[in-house]
């Protein structure tokens, strides 16, 4: 009953007649006190992290025809970096606009006996602690950059955005996240936006309205190619003294250019065989 075995980047904490009597760290063979027993009381939790299943004996269920896999947990706590893929959260972003979106947390536990003694479960705390720290940051941002939108708290308009700051919003992220689960004896390492995508409800109308400053945009360029293709066209012809066009006739060549330059189809050319007047 005392013998433990210890392995790489394990942990074990042991306490006596409910008194914590300390941790095995060091991984080795131990001879401990008989009466002593092993505490993890997030042993069981499965939250679908990297190296977060026990390899052990498995045990199969049948009911139906669906079989499900048990495998039983033991008391040691894992000191390698894992890896927590939260679920996807509806939030609505500093427009009121519900943004879908998932991150992942890569954290590791440095203090066994906070882990274990100052939350009930660390692992469910970790989780639910990520999704209050996610919805408190992602609620600060626009989805895409929007005029008027302070998101630093310095009273002065940004360009900060979901979108476009990705690694900003999501270091803010791993920053509150750590401060909420420093007295957990946990370490966050890095927070990753994995998903980021507008709610399935408003997702049409706002690809919609991308679609429309994209046309905007572009209708821009070409005006502004048109208007400066036209103004060199004008001063060639100035150039040329053999060749005096009146205000009429420039305004008649003007309004064609940007007529050919600026449409969306070919031009049907018409043949004048006549004067203009």
């Amino acid at each position: 009953m005392g013998l433990k075995v210890i392995k790489p980047e394990e942990a074990l904490v042991l306490t006596l007649f409910g008194k914590y009597i300390g941790t095995l760290k060091q991984p080795g063979f131990y001879y401990v006190n008989p009466f002593s027993t092993a505490v993890n009381p997030a042993a069981h939790t499965r939250l679908g992290q990297s190296g977060d299943v026990e390899h052990a004996a498995t045990t199969v269920v049948q009911s139906g025809s669906n079989v499900s896999f048990s495998m039983p947990a033991g008391k040691k706590i894992s000191l390698k970096i894992l890896t927590l893929n939260n679920s996807k959260q509806k939030i609505n972003d500093a427009l009121g606009n519900p943004v879908e979106i998932g991150v992942a947390v890569v954290w590791r536990v440095v203090d066994t006996a906070q882990a274990v003694f100052n939350v009930d479960n660390y692992k469910e705390y970790l989780s639910l602690q990520c999704d209050s720290a996610v919805r408190d940051i992602v609620r600060i941002y626009p989805y895409d950059v929007a005029p008027g939108i302070d998101t630093t708290g310095d009273g002065i308009p940004d360009e900060g955005s979901l979108r476009g700051s990705s690694s900003v919003v999501a270091e803010r992220i791993r920053q509150q996240l750590q401060e909420k689960v420093e007295n957990a004896g946990l370490e966050i390492l890095e927070v990753r936006i994995t998903y980021l995508a507008y709610a399935p409800e408003i997702a049409a109308v706002m690809l919609q309205r991308q679609q429309a400053s994209a046309i905007v945009d572009a209708r821009k360029m070409i005006v502004d190619g048109a208007v400066s293709i036209v103004e060199m066209a004008l001063e060639k012809l100035e150039e040329n003294e053999g060749l005096q066009l009146d205000e009429e006739r420039k305004a008649a060549m003007v309004s064609n250019l940007l007529v050919v330059l600026c449409g969306n189809r070919d031009v049907q050319p018409v043949v004048n065989s006549g004067s203009l007047y």
